[in-house]
């Protein structure tokens, strides 16, 4: 192991997309200056984004072991959970029972998904969702439609228009012409946080598969049952296929919010504290998604590094959301400035980010490719970037942001 003996150390703690892009941004932005030490649950790193792909027999999402990364980059790799933290001693809880000092940590624990309906197909859940039983479970029933729905509070829906896209071609493929497929969600349009542009592609694209939408839409559970509003519908728990809810990590020692998420500043430092910072899905910032977690992780370890003394500019997290959605033939990328002032964004069949992973992360996906970091997430042929760059004000009140509403355009 090749860690300097007089860095000062970082902790990592979590193995998932903000982790492992937090623990490469230190190590090629602070160097020797930080001791890095990698803390998980799980000894493996699991690329989440593409388990949507599972349900209809996909191979198993990759998988990397953690502890060769962190020795590659000079660390040491602890296994075990976080459980509490005292941010006046600098020191860190952990599931062994065992505790750990740090000069800067950086929590990257992710958040807690629950089942937003009982006796409902959920994805994702620990226990997977096949979509042939679901499709055969519909059948047997005798359900003449199957509804995909976002729950009123998940702010990341994304998913739910790959398996609704991805189930119409399944049940063509079986002749369940008979079937009919329902998005159902409270966005006024399909994936409205990608503004007018976009929209509007994935609507026609829904309508050409013969999906319907069903926007501005809750649907909500009583006595068993699920009703949707407005109408109060009654749908049947074998036609409904549902996003979990997300909770905080509501870690002992650190501040939260009313739903456990932890608040950040917008260099991603945990307000109220000093030299802890946070990044990824358990965070307060209200859009769920890699891409973002990744720019937070890259954002913390900046401002890490140059508190250091690495000679680099530090910049505040800019967030910038970029969407490729799984259709089951071609995916789609989009592209829109939520912000306002860049017109109705755009979406394309083509690469608009490099490389072309599902989740652009400047460390991450030069890992996953076995190649060079990007300083710019440009294509090498032309300036497509899918950018939705999201205002400052929505971390000082993170709630002010609507994803169910399309972003003003000046």
């Amino acid at each position: 192991m090749n860690r300097s003996v007089h860095g000062r150390r970082v902790v990592v703690i979590g193995g998932g997309i903000a982790g492992v892009e937090a623990l490469l941004a230190l190590h090629d932005l602070a160097g020797d200056r930080a001791q890095l030490t990698l803390v998980a649950p799980e000894p493996d790193f699991v690329y989440k984004p593409l388990k949507v792909e599972e349900p209809f027999g996909g191979d198993p999402v990759e998988q990397r072991a953690l502890e060769p990364l962190v020795g590659e980059v000079g660390g040491e790799f602890r296994l075990a959970a976080l459980e509490s933290v005292d941010p006046a001693a600098h020191r860190l809880l952990l599931s062994d029972g065992s505790s750990l000092n740090y000069e800067k940590a950086v929590i990257c624990v992710g958040g807690r998904f629950e089942p937003a309906f009982e006796g409902v197909d959920t994805f994702p859940t620990p226990k997977g969702l096949a979509i042939e039983q679901v499709l055969t479970k519909s059948h047997v029933a005798g359900a003449d439609s199957l509804a995909f729905v976002v729950p009123p509070s998940v702010t990341w829906p994304l998913p739910i228009y790959e398996l609704a896209l991805m189930t119409e071609r399944r049940a063509r493929e079986r002749n369940y012409e008979q079937l009919s497929i329902r998005v159902i969600t409270p966005e006024t349009a399909p994936l409205a946080v990608f503004g007018p542009a976009a929209s509007s592609e994935v609507a026609q694209l829904l309508s050409a598969r013969g999906i319907e939408f069903i926007g501005d839409a809750r649907v909500h559970q009583e006595n068993g049952e699920l009703l949707l509003t407005p109408g109060d519908e009654r749908l049947g728990r074998d036609e409904v296929v549902a996003l979990p809810v997300m909770k905080g990590p509501a870690l002992e020692g650190l501040p939260a919010d009313d739903d456990g998420f932890i608040p950040i500043d917008d260099h991603a430092r945990v307000r109220g504290t000093d030299d802890l910072y946070a990044a990824g899905d358990g965070t307060n910032f209200p859009i769920k998604q890699g891409g973002l977690a990744t720019q937070e992780a890259d954002a913390a370890a900046a401002h890490i590094a140059h508190a250091l003394g690495a000679a680099l500019e530090v910049e505040p997290f800019h967030p910038v959301l970029r969407g490729k959605l799984l259709t089951g033939d071609e995916s789609l990328q989009m592209r829109a400035d939520v912000a306002g002032g860049a017109g109705e964004g755009e979406a394309s069949a083509d690469a608009l980010w490099w490389p072309p992973h599902k989740v652009s992360g400047r460390y991450l996906a030069a890992w996953l490719y076995h190649g060079e970091a990007q300083a710019d997430p440009e294509p090498p042929a032309r300036t497509l970037d899918v950018e939705v760059a999201l205002p400052r004000e929505w971390h000082e009140q993170p709630m002010a942001l609507d994803p169910e509403s399309p972003p003003g355009i000046d």
